[in-house]
């Protein structure tokens, strides 16, 4: 892609608006930067903190964070170095090249971490019980460590020249070089990219479908078998009695055979802890989508800039449009904390009670248990 020439020139009024379209810049940019890092960091050490969160959404969630907060305080200042410098890269082409592949690899990293969410997301709430018996601990750093190596796999190639990475003037930024499709060798990745997000949202989609499909499911209910003397006839009589009583459905005086072993109670509130399990668990699921949603919604510019670059020939978009674009994606790095915050009722209320001013009026969250 060709540069452009100096947009100042001698003419006074394309000076003053370049330094007003730089300073505009930098402050949006050093604002975004400033938001990604706070609510990023303030997320992870609520995470790292409370001990009730560290639950598998959570751990992604940490790894999001961290991502963000490296791609926030390494590659975002780089832009802004460049920004003030001109819309030159005042350092080498190694160092264009590093921060290239650092951005080329948060973004393949958030892709492919959404969607391994949304496959857990799909089966804590379709198979919860396996779910909460493979989901440990070692389980999501083996994913998260799965998501890393594919996304250094999508971003180193091109450090080989295979998809240059070059600094883009238009965009302020060290990134792909995206040329006309006779010449291209970057729509690859940006085919992967597409894929990855669109697989993402069918899961979700089959995840709602699943929901929609059993709303109208009552809950099991255990039927109690009534006996005046602790007989019973029929299929399946054998020890019915006592399994009733145990559950708490027992009537009359305690069978002789049970003498010294405690009936059940409180069995109704039991089922309900069950129901609001899975209540967090779709909102868990809410928070996780509207995140997958907020990165489509802050990349689709950015990539329909992209295939426009290599299937339209010549430069089709106006600047305008380009530099809102890439500014959008840098504004996903602190849409994540935001959007948790909003959408996540038990990260809200675990941070008021780390709050001084709120520690007095905290309500104490019940635990909930597991089937």
């Amino acid at each position: 892609m060709a540069n452009t020439s100096d947009p100042g020139g001698s003419n006074p009024s394309l000076q003053n608006y370049a330094i007003t379209a730089s300073a505009v810049k930098l402050a949006s940019l050093g604002l975004i930067a400033c938001i990604s890092l706070l609510g990023n960091t303030v997320l992870s050490v609520l995470v790292l903190k409370d001990s009730s969160l560290h639950k598998a959404p959570y751990y992604f969630l940490l790894d999001l964070c961290v991502a963000d907060i490296i791609r926030s305080a390494v590659c975002f200042p780089f832009v802004m170095i460049s920004i003030n410098s001109g819309s030159v890269w005042s350092y080498g082409i190694i160092s264009c090249k590093i921060i290239a592949f650092m951005a080329v690899l948060f973004c393949f990293h958030i892709a492919f971490l959404l969607f391994c969410v949304s496959v857990t997301r799909y089966m804590a709430i379709a198979h919860h019980r396996f779910y909460s018996k493979r989901m440990t601990l070692w389980t999501c750093v083996a994913v998260i460590c799965m998501v890393w190596t594919l996304s250094v796999a999508m971003a180193f190639p091109p450090v080989f020249d295979v998809g240059t990475y070059k600094f883009i003037r238009e965009e302020e930024q060290c990134i792909f070089e995206h040329r006309y499709v006779k010449a291209n060798d970057t729509l690859g990745f940006m085919l992967m990219l597409a894929v990855i997000v669109a697989t993402t949202h069918v899961v979700y989609v089959k995840m709602l479908c699943f929901v929609y499909d059993h709303r109208k499911m009552k809950p099991a209910q255990l039927v109690p078998a009534i006996s005046q003397n602790w007989t019973f006839h029929g299929p399946g009589a054998t020890g019915q009695a006592a399994a009733n009583w145990i559950a708490g459905f027992g009537r009359g005086p305690t069978p002789p055979t049970l003498v010294g072993i405690r009936q059940a109670s409180h069995n109704a509130n039991w089922r309900l802890l069950v129901l609001d399990e899975f209540k967090m668990e779709k909102r868990i699921g809410k928070m996780y989508y509207m995140i997958t949603l907020a990165f489509l919604l802050f990349w689709a510019p950015y990539i329909v800039s992209c295939y426009t670059r290599v299937f339209v020939k010549g430069n089709a978009l106006p600047q305008v449009y380009v530099t809102a674009a890439v500014w959008l994606t840098f504004a996903q790095a602190g849409s994540n904390p935001i959007i948790c915050f909003i959408f996540n009722k038990e990260l809200r209320m675990r941070f008021r009670a780390c709050l001084p001013c709120c520690l007095t009026t905290q309500t104490p969250m019940e635990p909930y248990c597991v089937i």
